[in-house]
């Protein structure tokens, strides 16, 4: 009765992994071609992406996979190699997906707000993925940990930090409604992370 109340925990197989790699990105690259479509932004390294994709008309594939470049060797010093090794799987997975999408589908009409929303919350879902299989998609996640690890600084704090210079910079490429839709998006997008990737609520 007790193994039934509370089952052995399983490791995920290397099958299992690489299906969450590639069900969690096209999520992820899913949202991000909304949020292009629709120009809004979000924090961290992605926010950076898109940036730079608004300014400069470089890709978002490739601005997000070249930003994310640097940190990787903080996350094998501070996650390991085999974490790593998923990361960077999956940023260059996003990264390819997000500019592959467009050959496949157009959308004529889309409502910005609408896009910004449900954008959020597939790239919420497409996280709560990539964590549950030991992955993520780097960037300033990975530098906040190391920050808290070597000098103090609340990790937290760090990315809260990073996500209003973000925002702030924003001001200059999208217009004052959409930067407060995108606000409230990745707001969602955090509280369903925050819902469903609790620290020992799911372990594998």
């Amino acid at each position: 009765m007790d193994n039934v109340l509370t089952p052995d925990k399983l490791a995920h197989s290397w099958l299992e992994d690489a299906l969450a790699l590639l069900f969690g990105t096209l999520m992820i690259s899913f949202g991000v071609v909304l949020f292009r479509q629709s120009g809004a932004l979000t924090g961290g390294t992605a926010g950076l992406a898109f940036l730079i994709h608004y300014t400069t008309h470089v890709s978002f594939g490739v601005a997000f996979f070249l930003i994310n470049l640097p940190f990787y060797w903080l996350s094998v010093r501070r996650m390991g190699a085999q974490f790593t090794l998923k990361t960077f799987c999956a940023v260059a997975m996003v990264s390819l997906f997000s500019d592959l999408h467009g050959r496949f589908i157009h959308i004529d009409q889309l409502n910005p707000f609408y896009a910004t929303l449900f954008g959020n919350i597939m790239m919420g879902i497409g996280f709560v993925v990539l964590f549950r299989h030991k992955a993520s998609l780097g960037g300033m996640n990975i530098l906040a940990l190391w920050l808290q690890e070597k000098s103090g600084i609340r990790a937290g704090k760090f990315q809260m930090v990073v996500d209003a210079c973000i925002v702030t910079a924003s001001l200059f490429v999208v217009n004052l409604p959409m930067l407060v839709v995108s606000v409230v998006g990745a707001t969602i997008l955090n509280l369903i992370i925050a819902m469903n990737h609790r620290p020992g609520r799911y372990a594998v």
